[in-house]
């Protein structure tokens, strides 16, 4: 099991469990235009377990033999309250930091079940598929709606985000989420990817930036 614990970005261990991570999928047109999707009329939700998640001060590990392994840059939310069939201000008031999450996935292995119609936990949920950087407090934050983010691969930008451009916004999202899933202190919520989803390989760097203020380098194994 990884080793992995919630921190700020000055390094402070955060007081919260780590539990379960839970994502929405096909948030942004532009990726839903790239890998050619249909349009949810809902937030499509799924989860990935405590065991995914790792800390981007690690190289990220490549499965091995089970086909491309895409990044998927996405605005990670710490919850710091319980959120049960929350509205919208409740949800929000849950939220305790932000920070930036890698929602890994094995492309390849995830067409395979999408043809089928299977679900995807397979190629989302594997051990490490979840990188998560360090979190900074909500309140450094005026509006989320607006954060800006990006990846870098390789010095080359890859993904630029604006959470402006989310289908779904953020507190209507955590609280259909609650919905289904009470959300629980030390979870973390993943809002969706932009376009520009690749392949990673070994030897990758990449560059990931919140807000152009916070940073952090990742390297791929």
């Amino acid at each position: 099991m990884s080793d992995y614990q919630h921190r700020l970005v000055s390094g402070e261990p955060i007081d919260l469990p780590v539990g379960k991570v839970v994502c929405v999928g096909r948030n942004y047109l532009d990726h839903i235009r790239e890998l050619n999707n249909d349009i949810p009329e809902a937030p499509l939700l799924f989860i990935k377990p405590e065991t995914a998640v790792v800390a981007v001060d690690q190289p990220i590990v490549i499965p091995a033999d089970r086909g491309e392994v895409h990044h998927e840059l996405e605005i990670a939310l710490l919850i710091g309250q319980r959120l049960t069939r929350a509205d919208s201000e409740q949800a929000m008031a849950a939220v305790t930091a932000v920070g930036l999450g890698l929602d890994l996935t094995l492309r390849d292995v995830q067409s395979a079940l999408k043809k089928k119609g299977q679900p995807w936990e397979i190629a989302k949920a594997f051990d490490g598929a979840c990188p998560l950087t360090s979190f900074v407090p909500v309140a450094e934050f005026a509006d989320l709606q607006k954060l800006q983010f990006s990846l870098h691969k390789n010095g080359r930008l890859q993904q630029d985000g604006l959470a402006a451009m989310m289908m779904h916004k953020i507190a209507d999202l955590l609280a259909v989420m609650s919905q289904s899933f009470t959300l629980m202190p030390g979870d973390v919520v993943l809002t969706g990817t932009p376009a520009g989803v690749s392949a990673l390989t070994s030897g990758d760097q990449l560059q990931l930036s919140l807000e152009e203020r916070y940073q952090w380098s990742v390297s791929v194994a």
